[in-house]
């Protein structure tokens, strides 16, 4: 992985020599993604720089810097990711005896790639390439610039397009280092992150700056400073047509079979680095799987690391060191104190770049930078959720499909009956009955779970209840000032594949939004900080479209998750460790903002200060912010995007 940037001026308004100081001055602040090198490279002819930081991982030779040229000198590019099957392309080119024959000049992955553009054309060398990867690309013979983005949306690129010119960078913070840079916050950008906690694509925080979509490119022609065209080399709802046109059927033996043929390969071609690599262990079933498939692999034990807290009810640590156990790795654990939360905050918006409020970005960040001291590239489970059904949610899918049978008024009164009682008597009750329920229901946070589920039975519509369960503030809530009225954004409904199940569109929803936004945001920029590549094998785009082909009772039976996987990892690890329930990657932040987390809190959320910004309507905050604080109710996933804006206005705004 790495960092790009760069910019593009349709009237030449800068000689080379300025725009060589732009490139520069926007690849520097991605410093952190590339520590090991930088380089620019500007067109004789103007017009464009390129800009690179360069985290060295394959080829650590002087041959794989970037900006690279291809050898016929037609193409130059700047790179962030992997090209995983680099060697099977590289032999195919090779092979096809194309003229003229390659000469290669090392052995990278980015030679690669351009090789393959000069041969097959971008479109086609898109549809081959199995990575994680944004690149931007300059043609010098049709003088067109081409910003691509891998299937799934592992790897960021942010651009801002205008009549005069063009920035683009991995981060929002190359953009902003342009002397050209002008944005305004986005007022209905900011009530969708207020409602999701992240800020979903194409938007960004910044009004005019754009995310480019997974599985697209943008072609921008130097001749005509017209907007951008935008194409699609991979869609998610276009694999999951397919997928209900070519069902997999058969044998749940050979089903299994195939799941495991295709992630040994995802995990081996996931495993290729010149540099040393580990995984990221938390006892859950995809992370051990992962690491199950890798060990087996490997020759010698693979290197896991795992992170703990000393609050039990957020421990997983122990589950991580029994699965480590059984799969013989060499394990790795650190465990986090409120401490560590506190130094880590005010880092924070410069980690994550714009507001971002997946309150597990704190630990994910000590765990990439504790990994970071011994290895340089590590591999995680996520992924596994959107795919093999793994979220809480989907379960309630299959529980609503039958409340809805149920009339609207004796809905209405079971959830006035559930939220009559506080949250800290359910909370209690579960408690007292802990000793005489099986260990699948040994749930944390009971209460509010009650009472976050109790509104959601009598709502009318499914879509409507996935809308809920995902937004931490309600619909036209109206807490940002002066926000446009609110569509249903990210999780439109109108987005999903037709004639499905009800679990899964929302899984397929999940896949491309909350993933892509929330998940892979919150892992790369971890990663990227310390200067850790993640690597996600359950995203080879193979495995994905295979899971989507497979039947819906083998990711969920009975109302267990994951049951496919769970019967790989069976082969590896006993039952009676895989089986527990999912307890998730979270911290006791409710705890903490009631503690140690609270002065800082509190001067974040004073009233004169929400006012005086300007963004926030103080009174429903402050009002959740006291409740809080008396425990009479955890608002911790209401008031953390809050806090998290807040934090981020100090740096950026």
């Amino acid at each position: 992985m790495c960092g790009i940037a760069g910019h593009l001026d349709y009237k030449g308004r800068h000689p080379p020599s300025r725009l060589r100081t732009f490139a520069a001055s926007m690849a520097d602040t991605l410093r952190h993604r590339g520590p090991d090198g930088d380089g620019t490279w500007v067109d004789p002819r103007g017009n464009i720089a390129l800009g690179h930081r360069r985290l060295a991982i394959l080829d650590l030779s002087p041959e794989g810097r970037q900006p690279m040229s291809c050898s016929c000198g037609r193409y130059v590019v700047v790179l962030n990711g992997e090209i995983y099957n680099y060697r099977e392309l590289r032999k195919k080119l090779d092979e096809d005896g194309g003229s003229p024959s390659v000469h290669w000049r090392g052995s990278s992955d980015t030679e690669v790639l351009l090789e393959s553009i000069c041969r097959y054309g971008l479109k086609e060398a898109l549809n081959n390439f199995i990575g994680m990867f944004a690149f931007a690309l300059w043609d010098q013979q049709q003088r067109s610039l081409y910003l691509a983005r891998d299937r799934m949306g592992e790897k960021p690129l942010y651009y801002l397009w205008t009549p005069g010119f063009v920035l683009f960078g991995s981060e929002l913070k190359a953009l902003k280092a342009h002397p050209d840079f002008s944005a305004e916050i986005d007022r209905y950008a900011l009530d969708l992150y207020l409602r999701y906690a992240y800020v979903p694509a194409p938007h960004s925080i910044f009004r005019g700056v754009r995310k480019l979509p997974a599985g697209s490119f943008l072609e921008i022609e130097i001749s005509v400073p017209s907007e951008p065209k935008m194409f699609c080399y991979w869609s998610a709802q276009g694999m999951v047509e397919q997928a209900k046109r070519e069902p997999i059927s058969g044998h749940e033996a050979d089903l299994k079979d195939r799941v495991k043929a295709l992630l040994k390969d995802a995990i081996g071609l996931q495993m290729r680095s010149d540099v040393p690599l580990g995984a990221f262990l938390s006892g859950g079933i995809d992370s051990s799987v992962v690491s199950a498939f890798m060990q087996a692999a490997s020759d010698r034990p693979i290197k896991t690391f795992t992170i703990g807290f000393k609050e039990t009810s957020h421990d997983e640590s122990g589950h991580a060191r029994e699965v480590a156990h059984c799969l013989k790795t060499d394990h790795t654990e650190i465990f986090v104190n409120p401490q560590d939360a506190l130094d880590v905050i005010p880092q924070l918006p410069h980690i994550y770049d714009e507001p971002f409020a997946d309150s597990s970005q704190v630990p994910t960040y000590l765990l990439a930078k504790l990994t970071r001291r011994y290895v340089t590239v590590s591999l995680s489970g996520d992924g596994g959720d959107e795919l093999f059904g793994g979220y809480n949610r989907y379960k309630l899918g299959l529980y609503g499909r039958s409340l809805s049978a149920v009339p609207k008024f004796l809905r209405r009164a079971l959830a006035r009956g559930l939220t009559a009682c506080p949250p800290h008597f359910w909370d209690k009750l579960s408690q007292n009955l802990m000793p005489l329920l099986p260990k699948k229901l040994h749930w944390t946070d009971v209460g509010d779970k009650i009472h976050k589920l109790a509104p959601i039975i009598s709502l009318e519509k499914p879509e409507d209840m996935y809308q809920s369960l995902l937004s931490h503030w309600p619909k036209f809530s109206p807490v940002v000032k002066g926000a446009p009225s609110l569509s249903n954004g990210t999780a439109d409904w109108d987005q999903k594949p037709t004639r499905t199940e009800f679990i899964q569109k929302m899984m397929y929803l999940d896949l491309v939004n909350y993933l892509p936004d929330d998940i892979l945001v919150k892992v790369d920029r971890a990663g990227m900080a310390v200067g850790l590549e993640s690597r996600v094998p359950f995203l080879d785009h193979r495995l994905v479209e295979l899971a989507w082909r497979l039947p819906l009772e083998v990711k969920i039976r009975n109302g267990q998750r994951k049951w496919i996987l769970r019967q790989i990892l069976y082969e590896y690890v006993p039952k009676s460790i895989v089986d527990r329930p999912k307890m998730g990657f979270g911290v006791p932040l409710a705890s903490w903002l009631r503690g140690p987390l609270r002065g800082w809190a509190d001067s974040l959320l004073d009233e004169h200060r929400l006012v005086r910004e300007g963004f926030f309507e103080p009174e429903p905050i402050r009002r959740k912010w006291q409740e809080h604080c008396s425990g009479a109710r955890n608002w911790q996933h209401q008031l953390w995007p809050v806090l998290m804006f807040q934090g981020w206005l100090e740096v950026y705004g």
